[in-house]
């Protein structure tokens, strides 16, 4: 088990900055004239401050680092000395996050166990020390992360980031601050939770995993409680829909629910749905052999459900919130679903699937049915389900799509504050038509539309309450030399939450 990070406020004064012996110390530097701080670090280094910045070093730009080794004068390992800019000037959300992500990137690129922050006030538009010390928090502990399921013995143990003492003068409260630390690094341990299970081989998580890591987080937490549907159950219920996607794998498909009650007994909870294909062949409308392998990432959605669920327990969020993960591997087995095979959905209506590769929403379909049961306050279903909506948003912005606009403007605004950011697109009835079939009920995919299209098939599902759809497609993972899960969204659903309790 992994020790977790811990992060401690101290009120250390800038006299005491050279003597505190830690792996690393990190300051923050305005343009300008030097703080206290470094005032205190130049005296004692033989002026190597002032030598740095007349030789254009130093300059205490956003963003800016300067690495100092085993600095004279003070006791710390290793000096990193961040910009941050003009003194009083405000800054953005976005430059805020650049000047914090700097910070951690120091942190941990020192390969020091423990480490020493001492930055100052950072004038950030519309957000106040806490949201600061939040996001510091958040970066520290996800960025942090490391995939450490199957190290091979050719790997040498890394040095994680373990401690790190802040110093940082606020008018908040030393109870508020800490609370925004705790925050910060839950919502970061649920994003690790969520690379962790993505992250794993299609072999290993399997939809009875998922089942099995959901039980291990009910059994962690008191307060959540977790049943699973097989596919017997899940048969008698009429999901049909769901079932066909995973007819040709050897593997049993799986409905997840993890329920968390924090609020009153009896309140009507906000439910989060996530689609869990833990491995997309496409089906018999076979994907091409070329980074198929990154189809293990198709339960982003799932993973994010089961890392959020994590995040509210551990915060005990006073409201109730129910997860749903509808999970199935698709396979081109001799049971495998066709093209132009129609199936029934819970809900009565039925499919005809023209692509058997477009089977996140038919697995969705039943799902967003099935939690009708909850009468829910509102529903979020979270899915890794175009190709489309990278197209339009590319990797740094997730899709977003509601029958609420009041809903969507929840999410856009969650998604602006935890920097997890997405953009809404429309879901009028002018795309309802591409779905048309001759021979059912609705196709399951159609136009050239298609991150709406598909949203219009799940909005189908999903008329008897507020309901968003999040396309994480671009998202939830990223390929190539960076290839791996983001824990994305995560962070928005956190927040998002949060602000309803």
């Amino acid at each position: 088990m992994k020790k977790r990070l811990s992060i401690n406020l101290t009120k250390k004064n800038a006299k005491e900055l050279p003597n505190i012996s830690s792996g690393s110390l990190i300051v923050g530097v305005y343009e300008g004239p030097f703080t206290e701080e470094l005032k205190i670090i130049d005296e004692v280094s033989n002026s190597q401050l002032r030598k740095l910045r007349k030789l254009g070093e130093l300059k205490g730009k956003l963003g800016q680092g300067t690495y100092l080794p085993a600095l004279s004068g003070v006791k710390a390992q290793r000096t990193y000395l961040i910009g941050c800019g003009k003194k009083g000037k405000k800054l953005s959300r976005q430059d805020g996050i650049k000047v914090l992500s700097k910070v951690v990137s120091a942190a941990i690129s020192s390969k020091a166990s423990t480490t020493f922050i001492s930055i100052p006030k950072l004038n950030i538009s519309g957000e106040g020390d806490d949201w600061v010390i939040q996001q510091l928090a958040f970066l520290c502990e996800n960025n942090s992360y490391t995939y450490d399921a199957k190290l091979n013995k050719k790997n040498p143990k890394k040095v994680l980031l373990k401690r790190i003492s802040l110093s940082f003068n606020s008018s908040l409260s030393t109870s508020k601050l800490n609370r925004s630390i705790k925050v910060g690094l839950a919502i970061g341990r649920g994003s690790n939770a969520a690379k962790d299970l993505a992250n794993l081989p299609g072999n290993v998580c399997t939809p009875s995993y998922l089942a099995k890591e959901s039980r291990s987080a009910a059994n962690k937490y008191s307060s959540l409680k977790c049943s699973v549907l097989g596919e017997k159950e899940m048969k008698k219920l009429g999901m049909d829909c769901l079932l066909s996607v995973g007819a040709g794998s050897a593997q049993e498909s799986k409905l997840i629910t993890l329920n968390y009650q924090g609020g009153k007994k009896g309140e009507h909870p906000h439910v989060i749905v996530g689609k869990g294909i833990t491995f997309d062949t496409g089906g018999i409308s076979l994907k091409p052999g070329a980074t198929m392998d990154e189809m293990k990432f198709d339960m982003c959605g799932a993973a994010s459900v089961i890392g959020t669920m994590q995040v509210m327990a551990e915060l005990k969020v006073p409201i109730n919130i129910v997860g749903v993960v509808a999970s199935a591997e698709n396979m081109p087995g001799s049971k495998a679903t066709k093209p132009g095979d129609v199936v029934k959905t819970m809900s009565g209506l039925t499919v005809e699937i023209l692509n058997t590769d477009a089977e996140g929403r038919l697995v969705l379909a039943d799902a967003l049915t099935y939690v009708k049961k909850f009468n829910p306050k509102s529903v979020v279903d979270i899915a890794t389900l175009t190709g489309a909506c990278i197209v339009a948003l590319g990797h740094s912005t997730s899709g977003l799509l509601s029958n609420d606009d009041r809903l969507a403007q929840k999410l856009l605004t969650a998604g602006t504050i935890s920097n997890d950011r997405a953009w809404q697109l429309p879901i009028w009835d002018v795309y309802q038509k591409d779905l048309d079939s001759n021979f059912a009920d609705i196709a399951n995919i159609g136009g050239r539309a298609g991150t709406i299209t598909a949203a219009c098939f799940l909005s189908r599902f999903t008329k008897d309450y507020s309901w968003a759809h999040l396309d994480v497609a671009g998202t939830a993972h990223l390929g190539g030399a960076a290839k791996g899960a983001s824990g994305r969204p995560v962070p928005l659903l956190s927040h998002y939450l949060l602000d309803q309790s």
